[in-house]
């Protein structure tokens, strides 16, 4: 399957609340204020004014964590803790506007595109160094292409073919290797990191002392404990970063990130499921946002690898497993309802949503009846992985999704679901040495489907299916160069409709976020696909 350029991390979407001072976009999350402040780690002589932030960076913002980051090496992040390091220790040329969702200047001040598309010109922002005082220029972004390409990495593939062409120390040329309408939303989200540092240390010294041009830098890495930040002192946007500090501190367990939420210990915590979240009614000091989470989950199939030769390779048995499946009965019992059933790929807030399809029913006789027409009448035996500590309840619904698969015949090889650590998992999921069953989620998205479509079926990346369809590839293609936007909702419709009567997956949720934040923290937009944005964060009285 023939690689395509696509996010590095997932983009934000207007799907969020200003806290504090800050306006509410619509459409907006539900927010509710527990009670008052429990106290924070600002350690300003003269606190600022509710809802002003300070003049100078103040205070000690610290963010519970589900799970390690993998890395702090842009291309190697896999999972959306090292991103949301990632993402104050570097920048990109373009960035997201975390209220509009519009693309905007970050490292490149102004931008052309070609009217084929094919070449993107960048100004790039003069004046701006690395935390390690070296000038930021052309040569660094070639050093970013360069070091993205290594095989090493999670997402190598998403630099294939890119072409970076240096016209002076401040304006570049770049060519992506086919026309793709999303590939300013992608230069949003490409970090770029230090030529003199890749020169000198190449990728294993980025994965230690990442240095970047970012509002925050690195200190230290105390593995299992915390990943700490200080503010970058020469940061170009004049007046910002707000805080003096930002620490991560990974808490695998849920109960344990709840009851710091509750005593003042962190000041940020998401991935709440809902009995977690209603726990918090009362708690002073305490706000709880709800929002639809822009993220698919699903069971992957693979045709490449483990899953050569297999019964899933025949479309109809891959329907009968969706059908074998009670969503419903999921999502209400581990989720109290909250979460929507999938139909695909593309969620009803992307661009070409097809909304007469429908969730495949829970119907265990057609399931039985499809795999009797497939030769399966007794059933088969599949290997079947899912992460651990990665998503909420996501364990619960892996086993679920096995017991209904029993139900109809098909039985999991050792009689049980290969449970992984979660960096262990998506390391194996990358080299593909998952079981031909394995379960993930996807949340990139740039107001339609098309990154994470790419994402999450092209082989190069940390989340991926491992399917190969010459059908699915042709109409991710058609999208990605059609720059008509009715002409690309109707593509859109096409695959889905496609997808659907040949799924790659076994289609799940779309699921209800829940986050809760101190309520000393003011400026602080949580966003549909759980990306931080810290710079315009402070900690109020």
């Amino acid at each position: 399957m023939k690689s395509r350029l696509c996010l590095l991390v997932a983009l934000s979407l207007v799907m969020m609340l200003v806290l504090a001072a800050c306006g509410t976009p619509t459409p907006a999350p539900t927010t509710t204020d527990t009670g008052t402040d429990t106290g924070t780690d600002a350690t300003a002589e003269e606190p600022p004014v509710a809802g002003e932030p300070p003049s100078t960076p103040t205070g000690t913002l610290i963010v519970a964590l589900p799970l390690e980051p993998n890395s702090v090496n842009p291309p190697n992040g896999a999972d959306r803790m090292a991103g949301n390091v990632i993402n104050q220790i570097f920048e990109s040329l373009l960035a997201i506007d975390n209220s509009t969702g519009a693309v905007v200047p970050a490292l490149a001040t102004e931008w052309e595109v070609a009217e084929d598309g094919s070449v993107y010109s960048f100004k790039l922002r003069e004046g701006v160094t690395f935390h390690d005082g070296s000038a930021f220029n052309a040569q660094d972004v070639v050093a970013t292409f360069e070091a993205g390409a290594d095989p090493a990495n999670a997402y190598a593939g998403s630099y294939d073919g890119v072409v970076v062409e240096v016209v002076d120390d401040y304006n570049v040329n770049i060519m992506p290797p086919t026309p793709d309408v999303t590939f300013l939303r992608t230069m949003a989200e490409t970090p770029i990191i230090s030529d003199e540092q890749f020169a000198a240390e190449g990728n294993a010294g980025i994965e230690t002392n990442p240095i970047g041009t970012g509002p925050f830098r690195f200190v230290e890495w105390n593995k299992g404990d915390r990943l700490v930040l200080e503010a970058n002192p020469d940061y170009w946007d004049a007046g910002k970063p707000y805080l003096a500090e930002v620490i991560f501190r990974p808490i695998p367990e849920s109960s344990t990130r709840l009851a710091a939420i509750q005593t003042g210990e962190v000041h940020i915590v998401n991935r709440l499921n809902s009995d977690e979240a209603a726990s918090l009614d009362g708690v002073s000091g305490v706000q709880v946002v709800t929002y639809p989470a822009d993220r698919v989950y699903y069971i992957t199939f693979n045709n490449l690898t483990t899953g050569v030769g297999l019964p899933t390779e025949d479309k109809s048995v891959r329907q009968a497993m969706n059908y074998a499946v009670d969503r419903q009965a999921i999502v209400d019992g581990l989720f109290n309802g909250n979460a929507r059933l999938s139909t695909g790929f593309v969620t009803p807030s992307n661009l070409g949503f097809d909304d007469t399809l429908q969730p495949y029913p829970y119907d265990p006789e057609t399931a039985k009846q499809l795999l009797a027409d497939a030769g399966y009448a007794d059933g088969f035996s599949i290997g079947m992985s899912c992460p651990v500590g990665a998503y909420t309840n996501f364990e619960d619904v892996c086993q679920a999704i096995a017991n209904y698969l029993g139900e109809v015949g098909i039985t999991l090889e050792g009689g049980e679901i290969e449970f992984l650590e979660s960096g262990v998992y998506w390391d194996r999921e990358a080299a593909k040495e998952l079981p031909p069953l394995f379960g993930d989620s996807w949340s990139a998205s740039v107001g339609e489907a098309l990154p994470r479509l790419n994402g999450a079926l092209d082989g190069f990346d940390a989340s991926y299916s491992a399917w190969s369809d010459p059908e699915i590839d042709a109409l991710l293609d058609q999208i990605a160069q059609e720059f008509d936007t009715d002409a690309r909702a109707e593509l859109y419709k096409e695959l889905q409709a496609y997808m659907y009567d040949n799924p790659p997956f076994i289609y799940l949720y779309e699921p209800i976020s829940f986050e809760a934040i101190n309520s000393a923290v003011e400026g602080y937009v949580p966003n549909s696909v759980e990306q931080y944005y810290l710079k315009d964060v402070w900690l109020g009285e």
